[in-house]
């Protein structure tokens, strides 16, 4: 689909140069849905059982992974060889518990997604399990927004390899080539640019070198708003539209965040 150029100063500062995406894959947690710090009680958690300690360090051992690679990660960690399916499964348990009781929809995912989904196709991909990202969806108030939807334990290869996003534009129809991703992690974002679409990184951890077309403090950012409610919508009925019978709901803009989180105090990123 070949989108007009709009005339005037460009909304994205010229990083995508008139550039506008058929469909986007948004990642969820730390993303969409503020799952980080659940994954750390419930990691932190897991350590206290075994008399470890949990901080920084041990945070960066399992940032990017799914939970079989933790589990992996976690079995050599602890001295438990063979049990990493079990750790795995432990795990989920803890962070489902919290997750249920504490997760939160991310500052501007709500108005994005929206926005997002009443102009082209919308899917999600994350490296939780479904059980896991069924549970952020609902709790960040996602669960009907989404026709397509892939989790981790659904695919052959969890990010940072290529196969959700290469899944995800599958189901919505589109080349890779004419999606934009968002991602929180480098995990996320590694496996985004190997499937070859455009991205949007909001990073829960600065770093240099992150890869990404545009790389945003926050998914709230004015001119990311702007950048989106400039896509024509070229007819295009959304999911939450079509649910509703009614307009999509847009919500209020609250600002730039400029600061970064802490990854003990915010409890890190993972980047499902």
């Amino acid at each position: 689909m070949t989108r007009p150029r709009r005339t005037g100063p460009p909304l994205d500062g010229g990083v995508f140069d008139g550039w506008m995406p058929d469909g986007v894959v948004f990642d969820c947690d730390g993303l969409l849905v503020d799952t980080e710090p659940c994954w750390s009680v419930a990691e932190s958690e897991l350590f206290a059982r075994r008399g470890l300690p949990f901080g920084v360090e041990q945070k960066r051992l399992l940032i990017g992974k799914s939970l079989a690679a933790a589990g992996a990660v976690l079995e050599e960690a602890f001295g438990e060889p063979g049990q990493a399916a079990a750790i795995g499964a432990e795990l989920e348990a803890l962070v489902a518990e919290v997750i249920a009781d504490q997760a939160q929809p991310m500052p501007g995912a709500r108005t994005v997604v929206d926005l997002t989904a009443a102009r082209v196709p919308v899917a999600v991909a994350s490296n939780s399990s479904r059980r896991l990202l069924d549970l952020a969806l609902r709790r960040g108030s996602f669960a009907d927004t989404f026709t397509v939807s892939i989790a981790a334990d659904e695919v052959g290869h969890p990010k940072p390899a290529p196969d959700l996003y290469l899944e995800a534009c599958t189901r919505l129809g589109i080349a890779p080539a004419r999606g934009l991703a968002f991602e929180d992690s480098l995990t996320g974002m590694r496996a985004a640019v190997a499937a070859g679409l455009r991205l949007v990184s909001v990073p829960t951890l600065t770093q240099p070198g992150l890869p990404g077309d545009w790389i945003l403090p926050s998914l709230d950012h004015a001119s990311l708003i702007d950048w989106i409610t400039a896509w024509p919508t070229t007819g295009h009925v959304s999911t939450r539209d079509r649910a509703a019978g009614q307009e999509t709901s847009h919500c209020h803009h609250a600002g730039v965040m400029d600061d970064q989180r802490d990854p003990i105090t915010e409890f890190g990123e993972r980047g499902r």
